[in-house]
């Protein structure tokens, strides 16, 4: 597979097969990984790879819990810009009405959601934390590393799905995986394992804003 094709089919996958993943093929990806671009060489991506019963300890742990207060950190600032709160609620629009899932139905969009716990049915769940001491240099490191990964993943024929989500549960996460709540953030969970080829959630058609709204030419 070239760049391009992993990057064309790359999606957040939301309904996964139960095949197990080989833990040869994920350690050939994240040794790949390491050479992924990190400012002054800090390098400063840590995770723990979860699959079987440790991850089924994660996931019942979160179904008895609720939502951390206050939250690991903020993800919604752009909600304050109308251009990508828009965006926000186009795509929402988009997957909830393949899923047939009415906008005031908050049950029903509750319960997807909350699907995110099981992380769709994928096998194996990758969570990925970051020093407290670091500033955004080093989270755009942790989000290339991420990108790197998440392409590696396709060419092996396995797909993926970001999980900002797990943050609302991350001081839980922590204490199960051995990693100190004072010095850590969770960033994000990232579910891996191989599509439901014929799932709507994992076939509608996504969009992305064309290329002048957010590129400027300049000398050419």
């Amino acid at each position: 597979m070239n760049v391009t094709d992993a990057v064309m089919s790359r999606r957040s996958i939301r309904s996964f097969t139960d095949q197990p993943v080989d833990r040869a093929v994920l350690e050939r990806v994240l040794d790949k990984a390491r050479w992924a671009p990190s400012g002054c060489n800090y390098q400063p991506w840590e995770a723990h790879i979860v699959t079987g019963e440790p991850l089924r300890r994660l996931q019942e742990r979160m179904l008895g819990e609720e939502m951390q207060k206050p939250i690991e950190y903020s993800f919604s600032e752009p909600d304050k810009s109308p251009l990508h709160k828009a965006r926000l609620q186009a795509i929402g629009a988009k997957m909830y009405g393949t899923l047939q899932i009415a906008r005031e139905d908050t049950k029903a969009r509750g319960d997807f959601s909350r699907q995110n716990i099981v992380s769709f049915g994928a096998p194996v769940l990758l969570l990925n934390y970051i020093r407290r001491s670091f500033g955004p240099p080093q989270w755009s490191d942790v989000g290339m590393w991420l990108q790197t990964i998440m392409l590696l993943l396709r060419e092996e024929g396995l797909d993926s799905c970001p999980q900002e989500w797990m943050s609302l549960y991350a001081r839980s996460l922590k204490e199960e995986i051995g990693v100190s709540d004072e010095d850590y953030i969770l960033f994000t969970g990232l579910a891996i394992g191989y599509r439901t080829e014929d799932d709507a959630v994992n076939t509608w058609e996504r969009d992305r804003a064309p290329l002048e709204e957010g590129i400027t030419w300049l000398g050419f």
